[in-house]
C-alpha cells in the first residue's frame, strides 16, 4: 500500500480508502460481514476510513464505528462529513455554526471516538455566510474535535474563498476536497478542482471511481439480477451499447497488466499527484485485496494514452 500526504499537511492517507456510502447499513447490514470487510481492509495497508452522517441516516458511523473501535486509534485515519438534513427539524441541516457544533458530537457518538482526523462539509451552503461556517470549522479545530476539515464537491471558486477567507483571519483553513472522479465523470475534476487544490496546496480524495460499477465489466453481457443496475432505474439507463463497448475496449489494456478493469481505473485516477486517495466500496472481504492492488500499478503515458483514446 502506498501512503500520500493530504495536500500540504503531514498526514498521510493510504492511497485506497474505504467508503460506508451505499455500503454499510445499506448493502451490507450485518455487523459480522461489515467487520470482516473493514478487518481486511486494515490488514491489506488501509488506514483511511470514509464516511458521513448521513449515510443510511448515520447507521454508517454506527456499524463502522463498533469494528475501527477494535483496533489502534492512531493507526486510522476517519473522516465523516455535515450538511444534508438528519431530520424534519428547520436546523437540523446545512452549515450554520449551530448545525456544524450539534453534528460533530452527534458523529463523535456514533462512530465512538474523540476526534475526527478529518470533517467535510458535504456539499456548499449558500444559506450560510462563508464565513460563518469557515469559523465553526476553525473552532472544532482549536476544541480537538477535528484535525483537519475539507470540502465535499466544492467548486474551484468556492474552495477559493474559503482559502482566502482563512487566511484573512488567520483561521484553519480546508486541507481536502472530495469530489466524485471516474472515467465517467472527469471534465469537472480535471478542468476545475485539480488546479485547484494544486493552486492552494489541498489534498484531493475521490469517492466512486468505478461509475458504480459500470467500469467493472459486470454488465457486458448484460444486466444481472443481483446487480446496482438492476435495482437502479438511472443507473440502468446510463448502460447504453456505446457504454458497455468502451468497457469492453478497457479489457486488453487490463490484461496486458495483469490487472480487472476494476483495479485499472483506480489506478487510472492514482495517476495524478494531487490525489491522496481514491475511497472505494467493498460489500465482500476479497472485494477489498482487490481494490488495494491498484495501488501498485503504475501507467506509463502509453497505457494512459490508450485508456484516454477510449473515455475522451
Amino acid at each position: 500500500m502506498q501512503y500520500r500526504r493530504l495536500g500540504q499537511a503531514g498526514i498521510k492517507l493510504s492511497a485506497v480508502g474505504l467508503g460506508g456510502w451505499t455500503t454499510f447499513g445499506e448493502s451490507v447490514q450485518d455487523q459480522a460481514v461489515a467487520r470482516e470487510i473493514i478487518l481486511a481492509a486494515y490488514e491489506a495497508g488501509v488506514n483511511f476510513f470514509d464516511i458521513a452522517d448521513a449515510y443510511a441516516a448515520g447507521a454508517s458511523e454506527v456499524m463502522m464505528g463498533k469494528v475501527l473501535r477494535e483496533l489502534p486509534r492512531h493507526t486510522l485515519v476517519i473522516s465523516s462529513k455535515l450538511y444534508w438534513p438528519m431530520s424534519d427539524d428547520v436546523n437540523d441541516r446545512g452549515l450554520s455554526r449551530k448545525h456544524i457544533f450539534e453534528s460533530v458530537v452527534k458523529s463523535l457518538q456514533r462512530i465512538g471516538t474523540d476526534y475526527l482526523d478529518i470533517y467535510y462539509c458535504h456539499r456548499y451552503d449558500a444559506e450560510t455566510p462563508l464565513e460563518e461556517t469557515v469559523r465553526a470549522m476553525d473552532d472544532l479545530v482549536h476544541q480537538g474535535k477535528v484535525l483537519y476539515w475539507g470540502t465535499s464537491e466544492w467548486s474551484g471558486a468556492q474552495i477559493a474563498q474559503a482559502v482566502g477567507l482563512s487566511r484573512q483571519h488567520n483561521l484553519y483553513g480546508p486541507s481536502v476536497e472530495q469530489p466524485g472522479y471516474s472515467l465517467l465523470r472527469r471534465e469537472r475534476v480535471e478542468g476545475e478542482i485539480i488546479p485547484a487544490v494544486r493552486a492552494h496546496g489541498i489534498g484531493l480524495t475521490t469517492f466512486s471511481p468505478l461509475g458504480n460499477g459500470l467500469l467493472t465489466g459486470k454488465y457486458d453481457g448484460g444486466v444481472p439480477a443481483d446487480s446496482r443496475a438492476a435495482r437502479n432505474t438511472n443507473l440502468r439507463e446510463r448502460l447504453t451499447s456505446d457504454l458497455v463497448d468502451k468497457v469492453r475496449r478497457l479489457k486488453p489494456i487490463a490484461d496486458d497488466l495483469g490487472l480487472t478493469r476494476a483495479q485499472l481505473a483506480v489506478a487510472w485516477i492514482l495517476r495524478h499527484p494531487e490525489l491522496s486517495s481514491v475511497i472505494t466500496g467493498a460489500t465482500k472481504p476479497e472485494h477489498v485485496a482487490s481494490n488495494a492492488k491498484a495501488a501498485e500499478a503504475t501507467l506509463t503515458p502509453d497505457v494512459v494514452a490508450a485508456i484516454d483514446s477510449i473515455f475522451a
